[in-house]
C-alpha cells in the first residue's frame, strides 16, 4: 500500500468538490499556459473555511493527496519489482477548472506513472473542478506539477488467490525433484497435442499457474492461452501439468512445509508433415521476438520494436508477442501503437493485466 502523511488541517467532505464553482468573473482571452502565477490552481476540497488564502492552499494541497492515495492502486508489476520511490506527473488547470495535458515528467517504473496519470484524469471524469490560477485578476491556464510517492509496506509472507493460500516466502522454494530439466522432460512427456486438431496446424503456448501444496497436491490456479488454442488444449495442458502430483519438493517456511504456486509454460507443436512450415516460422518469431527484447533492453528501441515486429507479423495472433510489442511501445511513450497491440492480445488471451491502463492509452 502507499503510505500518506495524515492530515494536519481541516478534513472536508469530498462531496463538496463538485459544488465548487472555480468561475470568477469575465474570463481573459489569453490560451497562454503560465507555469507560475501569483495565485496558484488548487484542489477544491477547503473553499468553504473561512480563512486565508495560504491556508486554503496549503489545507488544499492536503486534501489532494489524499484523494490521490485514496484512488492509486500500485501496479501489480511494481509490487513484483520492488519499485518505490517518487512520480512527478503535469497537469494544465484549464480556466473551467479541468484539467489536460497529464503527462509523466519522472517515473520508477512498473507502471507508476501511467497509474498516476490514471488518477488524475480521474478527476474530469468525476466532476471535480479545481480553482483555477489567477495572474493580474484574470483566470488563466496554468500548469501544475504534482509528485507522488509510492512506498511498499512490509507485506505478509504469502497472498491469498481465491480461497488458496501460497506463500512468496521461503526458506527453501518450491521445486521439481530432479531440478527444471527433470520437470522439463517429464512434462514433455506427458503434454499430446490434440489429436483432433492435428491438421489445424494450430501452435502456441498455454502459461499454467500450478499450486502445490504442503502434501505435494497440484491444482491448476490460472491458465493462460496465448494463442486462442481452444479447450481440447486447455485439457491437455491442465493433464500435463496435474501429472506432477507428488514429484514435488515442497516448499517451507519457519521450519514447515507451506502451498506455494510455480509457473509452467507448455507449447503446442503440430506433427503433421503439412504443418513443417508453420513450425519453422514460430520458431523464427520466437527467436526475432528474443531478439528483439535483447536489444530494447540495450536501449537500442527502434532496432528492438522492428525486431518484435517480425515476430508479430509471422503471427499476428499471437497475444505472447502483442504483449511484448505493446508494452515496448508504452514505455517508449508510443500510446497508440501500445493501444493496439495490448487491446488485440486482451480479446486474443483474455487477460485484465492492463485494464487500468488501456483508457488511457486509448484516449
Amino acid at each position: 500500500m502507499i503510505r500518506t502523511q495524515s492530515l494536519q488541517y481541516l478534513s472536508l467532505l469530498l462531496f463538496v468538490i463538485g459544488l465548487t464553482s472555480p468561475l470568477r468573473g469575465q474570463e481573459s482571452q489569453d490560451t497562454t499556459i503560465y507555469e507560475i502565477v501569483p495565485q496558484m490552481p488548487r484542489f477544491p476540497a477547503c473553499e468553504q473555511l473561512d480563512t486565508t488564502i495560504v491556508f486554503k492552499d496549503q489545507c488544499a494541497q492536503q486534501q489532494l493527496l489524499s484523494f490521490m492515495y485514496q484512488n492509486i492502486m500500485y501496479p501489480f508489476e511494481a509490487r513484483q519489482n520492488g519499485n518505490e520511490g517518487t512520480v512527478v506527473v503535469s497537469f494544465v488547470v484549464e480556466k473551467d477548472g479541468s484539467l489536460s495535458n497529464a503527462k509523466v515528467l519522472k517515473d520508477i517504473g512498473g507502471g507508476c506513472g501511467m497509474e498516476t496519470v490514471r488518477v488524475v484524469n480521474l478527476m474530469n471524469s468525476a466532476g471535480i473542478a479545481w480553482i483555477p490560477g489567477e495572474k493580474d485578476g484574470e483566470i488563466v491556464r496554468c500548469r501544475y506539477n504534482l509528485p507522488i510517492k509510492f512506498k511498499l509496506e512490509e507485506q505478509p509472507p504469502y497472498t491469498i488467490f481465491g480461497t488458496d493460500t501460497i506463500y512468496t516466502e521461503y526458506d527453501t522454494p518450491l521445486q521439481f525433484q530432479g531440478g527444471e530439466e527433470a520437470l522439463s522432460a517429464h512434462l514433455n512427456s506427458k503434454l499430446s497435442y490434440p489429436e483432433a486438431w492435428q491438421d489445424s496446424c494450430l501452435i502456441g503456448n498455454i502459461d499454467i499457474q500450478l499450486w502445490v501444496g504442503p502434501k505435494g497436491r497440484v491444482r491448476v490456479l490460472d491458465l493462460t492461452d496465448f494463442a486462442d488454442l481452444g479447450f481440447d488444449f486447455w485439457s491437455a495442458a491442465t493433464e500435463a501439468a496435474t501429472s506432477t502430483f507428488g514429484k514435488w519438493e515442497v516448499a517451507t517456511f519457519e521450519g514447515r512445509a507451506v502451498p506455494a504456486a510455480y509457473d509452467i509454460s507448455l507449447t503446442f507443436f503440430p506433427e503433421r508433415e503439412a504443418c513443417k512450415t508453420v513450425v519453422t516460422n514460430y520458431d523464427r518469431a520466437v527467436k526475432a521476438l528474443n531478439e528483439g527484447i535483447a536489444l530494447y533492453n540495450e536501449e537500442k528501441t527502434e532496432e528492438g520494436i522492428a525486431k518484435m515486429t517480425e515476430a508479430v507479423n509471422l503471427f499476428p495472433n499471437n497475444a505472447n508477442f502483442l504483449l511484448s510489442r505493446g508494452q515496448a511501445y508504452m514505455n517508449s511513450n508510443q500510446f497508440a501503437e501500445a493501444c493496439v497491440d495490448l487491446r488485440k492480445a486482451k480479446e486474443i488471451a483474455q487477460v485484465n493485466w492492463f485494464d487500468n491502463i488501456l483508457p488511457l492509452l486509448c484516449r
